[in-house]
């Protein structure tokens, strides 16, 4: 359920956007009147519907930034007090307790067992059939 806070931020984000609606309408209207040719309408129509876009963009980019802000709060609420948190592999979360690695107690670096690639555009990866089978 949303928090009060949240609903009174959108809403005045809905009343923003409805106020630039109504202001590009009228813009519109002022602006078509004054005009002298079809063109200079057809100007005037598309500056409204750039101005309605924006107005709705900007509506949906407050959105986002209502719900990241409530949920960065969430998190930094559940955080408290834990001093790490590590995802596992299967998306299960482990607590970390054991102290930090230092150079004394870091093992030694070893050089993999994993034979060299070597890289060669002559040779064919695959050697073809000297007598391929006859339903081949």
């Amino acid at each position: 359920m949303e928090t009060v806070k949240e609903k009174v931020s959108n809403a005045a984000a809905v009343a923003k956007e409805k106020a630039k609606l109504y202001e590009a309408k009228v813009q519109e209207k002022a602006e078509t009147a004054t005009a002298k040719t079809r063109e200079e309408k057809e100007l005037a129509h598309e500056r409204r519907k750039a101005k309605e876009a924006e107005a709705k963009m900007e509506l949906h980019q407050t959105k986002a930034e209502i719900i990241a802000e409530r949920l960065n709060a969430k998190h930094a609420h559940m955080m408290q007090g834990h001093e790490a948190v590590n995802t596992g592999s299967q998306g299960q979360q482990h607590m970390t307790t054991a102290p930090p690695v230092t150079s004394s107690t870091a093992l030694p670096v070893t050089s993999s067992t994993a034979p060299p690639v070597t890289s060669s555009t002559t040779e064919a990866p695959f050697a073809p059939l000297a007598n391929p089978p006859e339903n081949y």
